[in-house]
């Protein structure tokens, strides 16, 4: 039971290790999902979700949502914002749920471009289904009877909850934008076991992009050329992003290559998915749907869907310096 027990925890580290922080595809929509310095960066209020369905077809199934609500104070040249974050995958039943509050605060470095800085704090919960594991001490032979509780060093806990910390930056113009983050700043434990010491290492990234009107014979009047990019490391792995789409007065589609420079696996290729998107913007709504073409070996799985659903409340008016893309 103990070898199995330790053969568990195994997996499970290696699981919280490649896969702890979720990753949407369309960053892009909903950018603070990457850096709470995208927090009301519209000088707005707008709320949004984000549903992520990765490999249904495989048994390995995960689902993420992110929701938000952000919202921004003139008086205080600031924005505020608070996120929920979910996961579940069901093989193992884990489950990570976190809600974070966000704050930026906007400063005027030149005539063209600003900078903000900005803080997260949170609280998160993650779970597996520990409840139905049974370890040597808690058989009785003699009875039959099975006993609640265990003394065993090794025995699990069902949940643990942890404070998070993080913090970005963000310097844009009307154009372009250049950023970073880091979550987990303060490494907090999420082991299951009891006495057990396991930091939660950080999430880096960088985060850009550029937007340009491509107006001719050939596209409608204020068309737009969108370029993203966003590089991510967390402990030895890494991912990184590049993307381009096109922009019309209601309609937006384009592509996203995703890569793993790191190649930790020597069969590994760089190419990782390939994943097309599209979506309709019309007065307050937004909604867009992407499909993650995998590329590696991993056999049927589905693919990743991907859709979201954001809505600006007073979406006429214009933040000094953004791009008009969000």
């Amino acid at each position: 039971m103990k070898k199995l027990t330790i053969t568990i925890l195994f997996i499970i580290t290696a699981l919280t290790v490649q896969a702890q922080d979720p990753i949407f595809t369309q960053y892009f929509m909903v950018p603070q999902t990457i850096n709470p310095a995208f927090t009301a960066f519209m000088e707005t209020t707008s709320a949004g979700v984000v549903h992520r369905s990765q490999w249904p077809d495989a048994k390995l199934k995960i689902n993420s949502d992110y929701a938000f609500l952000n919202t921004w104070s003139e008086d205080m040249n600031s924005g505020f914002g608070v996120n929920f974050l979910s996961q579940r995958e069901s093989f193992t039943n884990y489950s990570l749920s976190q809600v974070n509050a966000s704050y930026t605060y906007r400063v005027q470095i030149s005539d063209y471009w600003y900078f903000h800085p900005a803080l997260e704090v949170g609280y998160g919960s993650k779970s597996y289904g520990f409840q139905n594991m049974v370890l040597e001490d808690q058989i009785n032979i003699g009875s039959g009877t099975i006993d609640p509780t265990s003394s065993d060093p090794l025995a699990l806990n069902n949940k643990v909850g942890y404070f998070d910390v993080g913090a970005g930056f963000l310097f844009n113009n009307e154009d372009c934008w250049i950023g970073g983050s880091l979550r987990h700043l303060n490494k907090p434990n999420i082991s299951f076991t009891m006495a057990g010491n396991l930091p939660l290492d950080m999430f880096f990234s960088i985060n850009g992009g550029f937007e340009t009107e491509v107006s001719n014979s050939f596209f409608p009047f204020d068309s737009k050329l969108l370029i993203t990019a966003n590089y991510m490391q967390q402990s030895k792995f890494n991912r990184f992003d590049l993307g381009a789409g096109l922009i019309f007065e209601r309609f937006f589609f384009g592509v996203i290559a995703a890569t793993n420079p790191a190649r930790n696996n020597p069969n590994a290729p760089l190419l990782t998915s390939i994943n097309p998107y599209f979506g309709v913007q019309y007065e307050h709504f937004k909604i867009g749907y992407s499909y993650d073409v995998i590329t590696n070996s991993m056999g049927r799985n589905g693919g990743v869907h991907e859709f979201s659903l954001l809505y600006q409340f007073d979406w006429e008016k214009k933040c000094q310096g953004c791009p008009d893309y969000f």
